[in-house]
């Protein structure tokens, strides 16, 4: 997390945009706002194991930690977001019980998250568990509160992604050319790229407000700086013609 709050120092706040920065303690919030965040995200998990692996925390011990500042971000006025882990399984327990995530996504709202996202962090996830996931969860937390974050460690976050718009879901989490992962998550690929997100939803009639080509000019960017190509497929589909000698 270091310089991280130089980084939000930095960047621009578009009309409209939220920009969450992720808040594991009291601490950090300090810290957040101090650098003048006025959207935060806490995280936890829907498996105890992977919970202990990523925070050193219980699932319960993380919802003590958020107690200790989530209601003074909200007297502040700070939009808060929840994340929950390995919803859909755990490289640790295996198969993860949706009443679980539903247990757990209950009680972020409960602290008070205006958002929670539904992670599969290790990329296990089929369409059908997805429907299975979202049905549940719309019974417990308002539907326009859900949000999903796929990662497409076996090529099925498109299909998932698609599998929540058709359960009224309208937050989908992506990251430019496909970057992220989690070092306690063995196995496990980036997040679903953005580029290939909207060239989905675009070639469906989707109207997102975002520019595919300047995600995608960004993406090339930070290729160099990496050293090694980006898991989006768009990116590999449409990559510049070479410059002729």
């Amino acid at each position: 997390m270091a310089g991280s709050d130089e980084v939000l120092r930095r960047l621009r706040r578009p009309a409209g945009v939220r920009l969450p920065v992720l808040v594991p303690n009291g601490k950090g919030f300090e810290a957040a706002r101090a650098a003048g965040a006025r959207e935060i995200a806490v995280f936890t998990a829907a498996s105890e194991t992977f919970n202990r692996k990523n925070v050193n925390a219980s699932i319960d011990e993380s919802f003590a930690r958020f107690a200790e500042f989530v209601p003074e971000a909200l007297r502040d006025g700070v939009w808060v977001r929840g994340y929950i882990s390995t919803c859909f399984g755990c490289p640790y327990e295996g198969a993860v019980d949706p009443a679980r995530v539903a247990d757990v996504a209950r009680r972020l709202v409960d602290v008070g998250c205006h958002e929670v996202s539904i992670g599969d962090t290790i990329g296990v996830g089929v369409p059908s568990q997805v429907t299975d996931v979202m049905g549940r969860l719309k019974g417990v937390i308002p539907q326009t509160s859900l949000a999903v974050h796929f990662h497409d460690t076996r090529g099925t976050a498109l299909a998932n992604v698609l599998a929540a718009l058709q359960e009224g879901i309208e937050v989908v989490d992506s990251s430019a050319g496909g970057l992220g992962g989690c070092p306690y998550a063995p196995g496990a690929s980036g997040n679903l790229a953005t580029e290939d997100l909207l060239y989905m939803l675009h070639g469906m009639g989707i109207a997102t407000g975002v520019d595919i080509g300047q995600v995608a000019a960004a993406s090339r960017a930070l290729e160099p700086r990496l050293g090694h190509a980006l898991p989006s497929r768009y990116l590999q589909a449409c990559a510049p013609a070479p410059v002729a000698g």
